[in-house]
């Protein structure tokens, strides 16, 4: 070993070999010597290991081939298409929301060419990208008012610094929530500028918490809808109604942090606890701020809906630059929200409504065509079995959605873990779950034209 080691070359004796020398010439210098100290590193921890006895030829084939099949790798997006065979529609990890063919289009059209952006092309002067929704959000939502910014974090910190900076903002102890990324809202208050005054109990707050707890500093009652947890058994909450009564009362700014947002009812199909955008500003809350890339169906973006006074002095803030929303999420939301309306059929057009909605029927039927296709490759036991799907997105925690999955046991060659391993390093990775030993692909969350590309993975890892 230690004599290979001895014989291990530099980089730059390597990168003087003809063969080499013929990769610099297509690709660059800079690429070349990036995948060399990698490959050269890898040889030299192999050795040590001794998992590698013998060096390669430096100037033949097999090596060349080997650094430019590195390049080539090195070269492709980080970023790709995935399939989602989890079961959990909205995957944080995923990318949350599927488009929407007709706002893949708009995307494409408006980066490709200039836009009306920020033009009134009725008076020719400069115009607003904020406008391109508002009529919309307000006519889907009842609101008077809508702004749209970059993610509803943005919204929930915009909202607050414009109506309660340097003054206090009343929440309930059960709902000072925490999503992904350590995001937490009373450290969201704290960086909005306003003081944080907890009221009440973690299963228990009543309206009288909040009445007692306003003072002159007091500017807004803040809401929380619990997305991503519950909390059963001994509990009350004050109704929004009555908030909003005492806020009014008071002079005070009722605000609520929805998460993830609906715009039509859901619970035809099972899914009941997610109030509905329109039902809250009904029942008399000033600002409402949720997500555009989770139930709605949209790309990531955060939408603040609710009275005109508020959001024209949001519009209004120094600060509202930064959380702007681009041109193409703007596209793409502004047609997503257009589905909504007839004669569109959102639950048909939505992806994510689509996968929520479709008959167990259906994906049964998805799931008994993989596993025939399956069936016909060497080495995999396949298998239907009934399983439950998710909402995801921080929705719904205590719902499921009845499903099917098609199961995969690797036999004697295979553990699950390898074969998760294996697809998710595929070409076109597919990602599912290992349940008792077996690895699950969870048709809900799978659609028609994908069932091709999880045969075409399984067939490669077989052959290799």
């Amino acid at each position: 070993m230690n004599s290979q080691l001895r014989h291990l070359p530099q980089v730059e004796a390597v990168l003087k070999m003809p063969a080499i020398l013929t990769l610099i010439d297509t690709y660059s210098r800079e690429e070349v010597i990036t995948v060399l100290r990698s490959s050269l590193a890898n040889l030299r921890a192999d050795l040590l290991a001794g998992r590698s006895q013998e060096l390669p030829d430096f100037d033949g084939a097999e090596f060349t081939a080997s650094i430019e099949k590195a390049i080539g790798t090195s070269r492709s997006p980080n970023l790709m298409p995935v399939v989602n065979a989890t079961g959990i529609i909205i995957h944080t990890n995923l990318g949350r929301a599927r488009l929407a063919p007709e706002a893949l289009q708009a995307m494409y059209d408006i980066g490709a060419r200039p836009s009306n952006l920020e033009l009134n092309l009725a008076t020719g002067k400069r115009g607003s990208r904020y406008d391109h929704t508002t009529a919309l959000i307000c006519e889907l939502t009842g609101a008077e008012s809508a702004l749209v910014v970059n993610n509803c974090a943005a919204a929930v910190v915009l909202a607050l610094m414009g109506t309660a900076v340097g003054r206090k903002v009343i929440a309930s102890r059960g709902e000072l929530i925490e999503i992904g990324g350590s995001f937490r809202l009373p450290d969201v208050i704290a960086q909005s500028g306003a003081t944080l005054k907890e009221v009440g109990s973690t299963n228990k707050t009543r309206l009288s918490d909040y009445a007692e707890a306003i003072d002159d500093e007091t500017a807004v009652l803040l809401k929380s809808h619990t997305s991503n947890f519950r909390i059963v058994g001994f509990t009350a909450t004050p109704s929004r109604k009555d908030l909003a009564r005492l806020a009014a009362e008071q002079g005070l700014i009722l605000i609520e942090d929805l998460g993830s947002g609906v715009l039509i009812d859901l619970s035809p199909y099972g899914l009941s606890d997610e109030p509905v955008v329109r039902d809250i500003l009904d029942a008399g809350v000033d600002l409402v701020m949720f997500s555009g890339d989770k139930l709605l169906g949209g790309p990531q973006a955060g939408i603040i809906a609710g009275r005109a006074k508020l959001i024209n002095g949001l519009r209004k803030h120094p600060l509202l630059r930064a959380m702007r929303i681009d041109k193409l999420s703007l596209a793409a939301l502004e047609v997503t929200l257009r589905l909504y309306r007839a004669p569109f059929d959102p639950l048909a057009r939505i992806p994510v409504l689509r996968m929520l909605s479709q008959p167990l029927a259906e994906v049964q039927a998805r799931a008994e065509k993989l596993a025939q296709c399956l069936q016909e490759l060497d080495g995999l036991n396949v298998s239907v079995a009934h399983s439950s799907a998710y909402v995801g997105g921080g929705s719904l925690p205590q719902q499921t959605l009845a499903s099917f999955s098609v199961l995969l046991d690797g036999r004697a060659r295979w553990a699950a873990d390898a074969i998760a391993d294996a697809l998710r390093h595929s070409s076109t990775p597919v990602i599912g779950r290992i349940h008792q030993g077996q690895l699950w692909l969870d048709m809900r969350t799978v659609t028609d034209e994908e069932i091709s590309m999880i045969v075409t993975a399984c067939r490669a890892i077989l052959t290799r």
